[in-house]
């Protein structure tokens, strides 16, 4: 069979690279390989996010960009998935006429059998319907694990929320859990061949199994937490309402689930939670926070905001940087509030105009930067174990030759960067957790030195160098 070559450009979320992982493995039977150049492709998949306003625009932009490429070379096949092609369906080749096929949430499974009849009779094809279940298929071998440390696992689709600014339920769909074995045994594969570290993904991984009446989520954790050569286990996303008292005790209970948790609070106002149909309070969120402390005391703790939500007032705004003080985040993704087609609140009148939201925005992430530089200063000198997962992107050549800067993350999701010290012998630490001693501090990392002399084992256990 001809070796073609596939060109994936992922935008947006952690769900859509799992998803092109997916396409990945799923064209790999007919003769498709990746490749990290664009022009060198015979089948481009643009897998695109609506969840904000600029990722939408970010997909279109690419889009626009290979018109040229197309006419150069007719026979390219251009694919476009993920949320904006369920939202848009058939319109986008209006906006996007030279595009090949577009297809939906649901419908990765089917992307071969679009691609092949688009090389066939070279025709349009457009697939964004929605089904109940979730399309399982085993990975092929190579795809399981591909050589990385840490992947992204799936555990379920959709959601039942209806958050007023959030578009999820309506191109993704309803929520629907994978059955715990699959998950299980698609983890297994994954560590059998070199991965360490997962992440399980869900749009509220709370309520994972609640509709099929599988094991709840926390059962599940204790599921992956038995598989042998797994090091760690994260989790995304987690809704505040949904965070039970069972789940919480699995962070000092479980010892391979980090002690780290994303739960999104996007206001610390009780009236914009209440418009944005989030369904608990101020006070029901720091209760689940101080119940998550009181588990596990070092547990770090990062979330979402939205500022400039339709009706919230500068009083609200105030009620969301108290919150931040009172809770002392790690660290926060924020964004400014933009319509979303579909969404509730796209309709609502009273629009925060757009000046006052980019000052709401900067005058949080000030706040929010000096509370993560603080946390980070505060492990100047500690030494944290980290899972080292490869070079870091600072590896650059030096003067007196090429500088190897290493990376991981610490238990708390931080981001390390190290170089071996004179006479430590380096050696191939990926996959393999060590003790750094943290010198450094800043933002967004944190850099150490190594003072192990040999990898950990599975419990732990290092020794260190003198």
């Amino acid at each position: 069979m001809k070796t073609k070559y596939l060109y994936i450009n992922t935008i947006g979320c952690q769900m859509n690279v799992y998803d092109s992982e997916r396409i990945a493995a799923l064209m790999t039977p007919l003769g498709y390989r990746l490749t990290d150049s664009v022009r060198a492709a015979d089948l481009v998949v643009v897998n695109t996010c609506t969840i904000r306003e600029k990722a939408e625009q970010k997909a279109f932009s690419f889009l626009g960009r290979l018109a040229d490429l197309k006419r150069k070379k007719p026979s390219l096949i251009i694919a476009v998935g993920g949320c904006v092609a369920q939202q848009e369906g058939r319109q986008i080749f209006k906006r996007v006429p030279f595009a090949d096929v577009v297809f939906g949430t649901h419908a990765v499974g089917r992307l071969p059998r679009m691609v092949e009849r688009v090389e066939s009779r070279r025709c349009r094809v457009t697939d964004v319907e929605m089904t109940a279940e979730i399309d399982e298929f085993e990975l092929p071998d190579g795809f399981a694990g591909n050589g990385e440390v840490s992947r992204f696992v799936t555990i379920m689709q959709g959601c039942d929320n209806f958050c007023t600014y959030c578009v999820v339920p309506y191109v993704r769909g309803r929520e629907a859990s994978r059955r715990p074995e699959r998950i299980v045994a698609e983890i297994r594969s994954l560590v059998r061949n070199g991965v360490r570290e997962v992440t399980l993904l869900g749009q509220n991984v709370n309520s994972y199994g609640k509709k099929e009446g599988l094991c709840s989520f926390a059962e599940l954790l204790e599921q992956v937490n038995a598989i042998d050569g797994l090091y760690r286990i994260r989790f995304t996303t987690s809704h505040p309402k949904d965070l039970s008292p069972e789940l919480t005790r699995t962070f000092g209970e479980l010892e391979k689930l980090c002690h780290h948790i994303h739960l999104p609070v996007q206001s610390g106002s009780d009236r914009v939670l209440k418009r944005m149909n989030r369904k608990y309070t101020r006070a029901h969120y720091l209760d689940r926070l101080d119940r998550l402390r009181q588990v596990c005391p070092d547990i770090a703790v990062t979330s979402d905001m939205i500022v400039g939500f339709p009706g919230e007032s500068r009083r609200d705004f105030e009620e969301t940087l108290d919150l931040i003080r009172t809770v002392e985040y790690d660290g926060l993704f924020a964004f400014k509030y933009s319509d979303r087609p579909l969404a509730p609140a796209s309709k609502f009148s009273d629009k925060v105009p757009e000046p006052e939201q980019n000052d709401r925005l900067q005058t949080l992430l000030a706040l929010q930067e000096a509370y993560t530089l603080r946390k980070n200063r505060a492990l100047i000198g500690t030494r944290p174990r980290v899972l080292v997962d490869g070079l870091s992107r600072r590896s650059d050549a030096g003067m007196a030759g090429e500088v190897r800067q290493w990376r991981g993350r610490t238990d708390g999701n931080k981001i390390v960067n190290f170089v071996w010290p004179e006479g430590v012998p380096e050696q191939d630490w990926m996959g393999h957790q060590i003790r750094v001693e943290i010198e450094e501090a800043f933002t967004h990392s944190l850099r150490g030195r190594p003072v192990t002399d040999k990898p950990s084992s599975l419990k732990g256990e290092e020794s260190y160098a003198a």
